[in-house]
């Protein structure tokens, strides 16, 4: 069941006042930005049933939800191949190939995007992009979604001591923007991502782009979202502009 943006619960684990003044939004990628997991999906499920996975039978979205979707690379390759970890990591360097040509043409933003990067870039607000995707795939997402100039960073899991769900890749993003986690926010879409940026002591937002709502709840988000058009995100962000709390003015 989500919570909606006037319950206790919300206001209790994302509070303008607490947030104030408001330093920074950190975003994921995958799921957040844009909805890519249908083309990982088709990716995974057509590249492994040509290896015999699974004695040739295709995986289904259960299956990619589960041992796939928000983790690192080199998880799901010891999970997919664990007798021949190496044979997993060349196959998701192809596999990641594959997804690079099917985002070129079809990776579309989550709806209401550039709604929210306007208020943000409005609100002279601190921005950087953390992913557990190969710095190939975040780069050209970003390209394609006209977010380069928007984003001050990139952070990558494996550039850092861990991934997600560890707490390293946002510990990075905010040691880089010279941010508080204090005063900072995190927008993600999947279980591995939400815990991460929560066990950094951030505020998460979570995102039902794919993934199931009762799973997502249980890696504690202040609260799910639809899309960046969700009256409960708007509900929230307008208590920082009526208390003028995330301004370009804000000390």
């Amino acid at each position: 069941m989500m919570v909606s943006a006037g319950d206790d619960s919300v206001d209790s684990k994302f509070s303008p006042v607490k947030l104030a003044p408001l330093e920074a939004v950190l975003f994921d990628i995958d799921g957040t930005l844009c909805d890519s997991d249908p083309l990982h999906y088709y990716a995974f499920r057509e590249m492994l049933q040509e290896v015999g996975f699974n004695e040739g039978v295709p995986i289904d979205e259960e299956f990619f939800i589960e041992h796939i979707a928000g983790k690192h690379n080199d998880v799901i390759a010891r999970d997919l191949f664990p007798d021949d970890f190496e044979r997993g990591l060349k196959f998701v360097d192809d596999k990641e190939a594959y997804f690079r040509r099917l985002a070129r043409e079809q990776l579309k933003p989550v709806n209401g995007l550039y709604k929210l990067t306007k208020w943000v870039e409005d609100h002279g607000l601190k921005r950087a992009a953390v992913t557990n995707a190969p710095r190939a795939n975040a780069e050209l997402m970003v390209s394609i979604l006209g977010l380069s100039e928007f984003f001050q960073a990139i952070i990558v899991g494996s550039e850092c001591e861990r991934a997600k769900p560890h707490p390293d890749p946002y510990l990075k993003a905010l040691e880089v923007l010279n941010a508080s986690k204090d005063h900072t926010f995190v927008l993600e879409d999947s279980v591995s991502g939400i815990k991460a940026g929560v066990a950094a002591g951030m505020p998460v937002i979570g995102l039902t782009t794919r993934n199931p709502e009762h799973l997502l709840m249980e890696a504690k988000p202040a609260f799910l979202i639809k899309d960046y058009e969700d009256p409960k995100l708007w509900a929230a962000l307008e208590k920082f502009d009526k208390m003028g709390l995330a301004t370009k003015d804000a000390a």
